[in-house]
């Protein structure tokens, strides 16, 4: 095997497939990255973790065709430090040798008949716009558990009803919904899956903007999600398990809101929260024309700011923790906030504003439990 290619075009290659690299890998071989080298001038890369696999091609100028597998660690490390010019492989007997420039990094090879075979690509299920795809999931990781004890929890709740896809993540202390549009291919498509937030985030992350291709294959054997764009791939298996029924936990109607101007309340907690001892809340005290912050219960430190806010329906009390507060304020992209409340030990919803008055951006929505106040 032996083929040049520019060092960019490697070095995206190498981090997309290195993302499926295990970090302790159950058997020594998916510690690699396969490389196949086309004498049609194109290279495949891949990986795999029973999991999740990856697959990135490029053109390159092939000498001589053939195929290899290196430490998948040890490639990324490589790439990513090789100046900007050509690299060169070629396979000299059970080494590697990668040459660029002045540089030249020899790897150990590994028994590529012991690789397994990645997961075929399911049926394509439709098309979404990647730019979109990366902010939806942005927004309801946020929610994603990462407590491994309830692992259903690290999960993102995928419900597709035609050409609707809604996003639903929760940690228990709070709940997020993105709901956006996609291009089926089947109009009357139907489908509900669970993917690991971390899976799902880094994914969309990766693929960036244009048009992502979706396909979901599920009931049919192995229930496999699958991502591509611009000639990278990916899948991974399905979550198994019955997802909690949150979307009933939405309140109908909020007879008490209130706006903030988004940006303000931002830094406003994070400046009050500066005094809040771990594990202790935000109190937040919204009155006619204003919500009161404060922090801190100790002899030590205490702090308050207020800020301008519209109030209707009465005055309100509640306690956030500051970290849950600021994860669904930074997740709403929005000048301003409204908040939905029934009671002051219910769920407050948030929900994003371009102005005092305006039009809701309901396509998102979160919320989030109270820390109950000690009287």
């Amino acid at each position: 095997m032996k083929f040049s290619v520019d060092r960019d075009v490697l070095t995206d290659a190498v981090a997309w497939t290195s993302r499926a690299v295990p970090a302790r890998p159950p058997v020594p071989v998916l510690a690699g990255v396969h490389l196949v080298a086309d004498a049609s001038g194109v290279v495949t890369l891949s990986s795999f973790d029973y999991e999740v696999s990856a697959r990135g091609e490029f053109p390159a100028d092939v000498e001589t065709a053939g195929e290899v597998l290196v430490s998948g660690r040890l490639l990324r490390d490589i790439a990513n430090a090789l100046p900007h010019k050509p690299v060169q492989f070629e396979l000299d007997g059970t080494k590697v040798s990668v040459t660029c420039g002045a540089s030249r990094f020899t790897l150990a090879t590994m028994p590529v008949d012991q690789y397994p075979d990645l997961p075929q690509l399911p049926e394509q299920s439709g098309t979404i716009d990647g730019s979109e795809f990366q902010q939806a999931v942005a927004q309801v990781s946020v929610a994603a558990s990462r407590d491994e004890t309830l692992p259903i929890l690290t999960g993102i709740r995928i419900e597709i009803e035609g050409s609707d896809v809604s996003l639903l993540a929760t940690d228990r202390y709070r709940l997020a919904l993105r709901e956006l549009s996609w291009k089926p291919s089947s109009s009357d498509a139907s489908a509900v899956s669970l993917v690991r937030a971390k899976t799902l985030t880094d994914t969309a992350k990766a693929l960036g903007a244009g048009d992502v291709t979706v396909s979901l294959s599920s009931g049919q054997g192995v229930d496999l999600v699958g991502f591509s764009a611009g000639g990278l791939v990916t899948t991974s298996l399905l979550m198994d398990g019955d997802y909690p029924q949150v979307r009933r936990l939405f309140p109908e109607e909020s007879p008490i809101t209130a706006v903030v101007r988004t940006q303000d309340l931002i830094d406003a907690t994070r400046r009050v929260s500066l005094v809040a001892e771990r594990n202790s809340s935000v109190r937040l005290a919204f009155s006619e024309g204003e919500v009161t912050l404060d922090a801190g219960q100790s002899e030590d430190a205490q702090a308050s700011e207020a800020l301008e806010a519209t109030v209707d329906g009465g005055a309100i009390t509640v306690a956030f923790n500051p970290q849950y507060l600021l994860d669904g304020l930074g997740a709403l992209g929005t000048d301003y906030v409204r908040f939905g409340f029934t009671q002051d030990s219910k769920p407050v919803e948030f929900v994003g504003l371009t102005e005092p008055g305006g039009d809701l951006k309901s396509d998102f929505r979160y919320l989030l439990v109270p820390i109950r106040i000690a009287s």
